[in-house]
């Protein structure tokens, strides 16, 4: 349930942040000497959000994105670094939700019954019932280097989830400007094929990405970004925690 959850997550990160193998289009300079990024085509601010994004040492990214498993969606709302280190929460297709945190070589998480029951599907009613009333409501604890918490560490690192975002060529054009939580922004276009993406960049301070709206077969949905270089509240949950590596072996 892990790696195919965070698999669909990296992937749509990827894909959204970068947005590789996009068709040509029109793509024309702005004429106008006033307006934000004047003169600039929309691949170039485009360009230039992939470099300002991938560039920051922590931000946050919520949204929705395809589990690959079930056809389902995934429900994401997670801060994270370039240490590795994370902080928020994940959900299955509105069937429960789990608090995921990242800090030092330990990867925490605390489950919901509904999540867990979710989970769940293929065992008996008796294990089921038996997770649930170990797990449910407890913060839990794993090593980040042992096979079941590493996929999760990796998505921690912010470097990891955007690494494909990196020297990208990107063929958008320009569209209107707007707001995004108030904060001001050009909207871009890209197309690949017959999906189509719609990008929104700050035109203020630095040009990050805002959020990035996909139609896309693979990877549907909205992903917003904020918080940048803001401290990433990763630290270890305070009282009881149930160690699973020594619960496994």
């Amino acid at each position: 349930m892990r790696r195919t959850a965070l698999a669909a997550l990296c992937l749509a990160a990827a894909a959204t942040a970068g947005l590789t193998g996009c068709l040509s289009g029109e793509n024309k300079a702005d004429s106008k000497p006033k307006g934000p990024f004047a003169g600039l085509t929309g691949g170039e601010i485009a360009d230039r959000a992939v470099k300002a994004t991938t560039g920051a040492n922590s931000l946050r990214m919520k949204g929705n994105v395809p589990d690959d498993e079930d056809g389902g969606t995934i429900g994401i709302d997670m801060a994270l670094n370039k240490k590795g280190e994370c902080a928020g929460t994940m959900s299955m297709a509105g069937q429960g939700k789990a608090d995921l945190i990242k800090t030092g070589d330990t990867v925490y998480m605390k489950y919901d019954e509904a999540f867990l029951r979710a989970q769940g599907k293929g065992q008996s009613k008796s294990e089921t019932d038996g997770v649930v009333e170990l797990l449910a409501g407890k913060w839990t604890k794993m090593s980040a280097t042992g096979s079941d918490a590493k996929d999760i560490a990796g998505f921690c690192d912010l470097d990891s989830v955007l690494a494909d975002a990196k020297n990208v060529n990107s063929d958008a054009t320009r569209g209107k400007t707007t707001t995004i939580d108030g904060t001001p922004a050009i909207v871009l276009h890209e197309k690949d094929g017959k999906d189509r993406y719609t990008l929104y960049v700050a035109t203020e301070g630095k040009p990050y990405l805002l959020r990035v709206d996909s139609t896309s077969a693979k990877d549907p949905g909205t992903l917003t970004f904020s918080e940048y270089e803001k401290p990433v509240p990763a630290e270890k949950p305070a009282g009881k925690i149930l160690d699973l590596d020594k619960l496994g072996g």
